[in-house]
């Protein structure tokens, strides 16, 4: 199959499947006489792997190392374990930022009036430029 028909049936972009060959994620692809780039069913599979590493947020590196372990029959499922919960652990601090990052706005948003008013602690918090000051509550902040 030619690198559309691949495209449609993983869904992933053509220009990602190129890429993913240009970064050594995938093998390069077979060529016909003309240039062209052809897949098998077992190139799809190796895409399908990757779109759902890439789902879960694995990293590129992370998913050339499942890759490995995936190919590897003489892998141990405790080499992909702690793969995975080292992932689960970048998860979790990205969302406790995430989590910080909401509440941090939610508390401007909750302090902010949202009339006719040009004074706003929405504003005024992302106007700081001294980091000391960030740590006041936001009714002590100064409003422009």
């Amino acid at each position: 199959m030619n690198i559309g028909e691949a495209a449609r049936i993983s869904g992933i972009s053509s220009k990602m499947i190129r890429h993913y060959e240009s970064i050594g994620l995938i093998a390069p692809s077979l060529r016909t006489e003309a240039g062209y780039r052809i897949y098998d069913d077992n190139d799809v599979h190796i895409l399908l792997f990757i779109k759902r590493a890439r789902s879960l947020g694995f990293a590129l590196d992370q998913i050339k190392h499942l890759l490995s372990l995936w190919q590897d029959k003489e892998r141990t499922s405790a080499a992909v374990k702690a793969l995975a919960l080292e992932h689960i652990t970048t998860l979790t601090a990205k969302i406790e930022e995430l989590t910080g990052m909401r509440d941090a706005l939610q508390n401007l948003v909750d302090h902010c009036q949202g009339d006719g008013r040009p004074q706003c602690p929405i504003i005024s918090d992302l106007s700081i430029s001294d980091l000391s000051i960030t740590s006041q509550p936001v009714s002590d902040l100064p409003h422009p």
